[in-house]
């Protein structure tokens, strides 16, 4: 069942195991799924002396198993084959609940184990969805940590069934006891935002303890974490706030043209962002989102506020808050958010097995998109505004040559059809004729670009174009002294990686050029000393 790298390298991640553990499955001898679930268990069990395998039947999914510490209640199940995206997550399972320390803030360590009340938290995830393995390895840890939390990680192409019954056309999709709790990319400091009354209390009085950095770079993708790598090198007071380390790269699948690795994918460059930026003193300060910006005045400090309150100060600032995905803004599309509205073709396309769906949007992402989707979906129909899809032409080849593509140029959507539980049908414009048509569908993928997020910065004073991006000159700097931005967010040409890395490296360079011509002493020690 595994190939033999990833035998050998389970054989030494189980070396780490400091407690028995049992593999109990529940299967199905007619179903071929389980015939190889009960083989990789068996292969994971011959890894390690301290794991076996035991079939006990004893749950309603098959096939499922259990990864149990014997003597306790804890314990964690996934339903389904934990391979592709979650193969990472089950090895992380193994080695938790056999008694490898969680690596996580203390601070959050402590809050998942206070927490009071009992939590069956039920995970619906898709082996291609590089968002669910975040889901999946924060509630397992969570389990671990607190006997009273239990989760279930469940393979919804491999229960289609149960997804069918609860209208799941998004993953990941939480359940908490029974109800769902919530969808989308979450980690453990997200599930205590929403199980821990008190947790965005103690938030806001972590950030306002804080003394004021030298550099504060507001944003944690490419464009962020580099600036706070350059600005710490520099030997500066380096705040690094964000909502998420990697940013829009974490919902990126596959990266060719990052110079220098022929191949990446945008979790393990997320990952190595996040490996990088540890090797620096840079307080990083996850799960924020900046609500307001408060520019210096008087030769005083700047001010960053954030949502659910707190606020963070400093000399200069970088802003890098990047781009969101550009909605629609139609009828039916926010009510259909995650009912068949969605944007990641990567995770959710395998809950449209089969089934109609639609692609808005002609350039190379909605292309690549409507690609990948017709080797899952029955059918799909790409939707363009204008004449002519805007992808490269290897991929509008591709397209042409799949015979379960159509493309509908010319057209303006103008509506989100639905039944009041999920998606049924797009209607479009024809622009040239004027007249309304309607295609049946079970899902419409959006795909027409990102916007600035910027909204946030309304009444700082920065400077921003007719496109909501921050307007910037060739150093990175904005029209407040001492306010530097990089990456998405900014008027800088070509929404790239590598052009985000470079801007932050260029803001950063710039806010350190500003800080050394002040005479404002800073709180690590004077900056004639760097």
């Amino acid at each position: 069942m595994l190939e033999a790298d990833l035998i050998a390298q389970l054989t030494g991640y189980l070396e780490l195991v400091r407690e028995p553990i049992e593999l109990r499955s529940s299967l199905d001898d007619d179903q071929p799924k389980s015939q190889d679930m009960r083989e990789m268990l068996d292969e994971i069990a011959a890894c390690s002396d301290r794991v076996t395998h035991v079939r006990t039947d004893d749950d309603a999914r098959t096939p499922s198993f259990a990864i149990v510490r014997p003597g306790t209640d804890i314990s964690v199940r996934f339903a389904g084959l934990p391979l592709g995206h979650e193969f990472t997550s089950l090895v992380l399972a193994l080695l938790q609940v056999g008694g490898h320390p969680v690596k996580e803030e203390q601070s959050l360590i402590d809050a998942v184990q206070a927490l009071e009340g009992d939590f069956e938290f039920t995970t619906y995830m898709s082996l291609s969805c590089q968002n669910c393995p975040t889901v999946v390895q924060a509630l397992n840890a969570m389990a671990v940590l607190n006997p009273r939390i239990k989760h279930t990680a469940v393979e919804g192409s491999l229960f289609q069934d149960e997804v069918n019954e609860r209208r799941i056309l998004a993953v990941p999709t939480i359940y908490l006891n029974g109800a769902e709790f919530g969808s989308g990319r979450m980690d453990i400091a997200d599930f205590l935002a929403k199980l821990d009354t008190g947790a965005a209390a103690r938030a806001a009085e972590s950030l306002n303890e804080r003394a004021p950095y030298d550099v504060l770079v507001v944003g944690s993708g490419p464009a962020g974490v580099s600036a706070a790598i350059y600005a710490a090198r520099k030997g500066f007071r380096t705040g690094l706030a964000g909502e998420r380390l990697g940013g829009q790269v974490l919902d990126t699948m596959s990266i060719e043209n990052f110079v220098s690795t022929p191949y990446t994918e945008g979790p393990k460059l997320a990952a190595a962002l996040g490996e990088h930026a540890a090797q620096y003193e840079i307080d990083q300060i996850r799960n924020v989102v900046a609500s307001e910006l408060v520019p210096a005045t008087d030769g005083g400090l700047h001010e960053v506020r954030f949502s659910g309150g707190g606020v963070l100060r400093a000399k200069s600032i970088v802003l890098a808050t990047g781009a969101r995905w550009r909605t629609l803004g139609v009828p039916g599309e926010d009510e259909y958010r995650n009912k068949g509205v969605t944007f990641c073709p990567h995770c959710d396309g395998p809950l449209f097995k089969n089934k109609p769906i639609a692609v808005v949007g002609g350039g190379n992402s909605g292309v690549e998109a409507a690609i990948d989707l017709a080797g899952v979906t029955g059918h799909v129909t790409v939707i363009e505004y204008l004449d002519e899809l805007r992808a490269d032409t290897v991929l509008l080849r591709k397209l042409d040559s799949l015979p379960n593509v159509d493309v509908v140029r010319s057209a303006r959507t103008t509506e989100i059809v639905g039944d009041g539980g999920e998606v049924t049908a797009v209607q479009y414009e024809d622009r040239d004729s004027g007249d309304l048509k309607t295609v049946e569908v079970n899902g419409v993928f959006v795909q027409i670009g990102l916007l600035p997020v910027t909204e946030w910065l309304s009444s700082s004073g920065v400077e921003l174009s007719g496109r909501g991006e921050i307007i910037v000159d060739a150093a990175g700097a904005t029209n407040i002294p001492g306010i530097f931005a990089a990456g998405d967010v900014t008027t800088t040409p070509y929404k790239q990686i590598v052009v985000a890395m470079g801007g932050g490296s260029t803001a950063a360079l710039s806010a350190f050029d500003y800080l050394i011509r002040q005479d404002v002493p800073t709180e690590a020690g004077e900056l004639a000393s760097v």
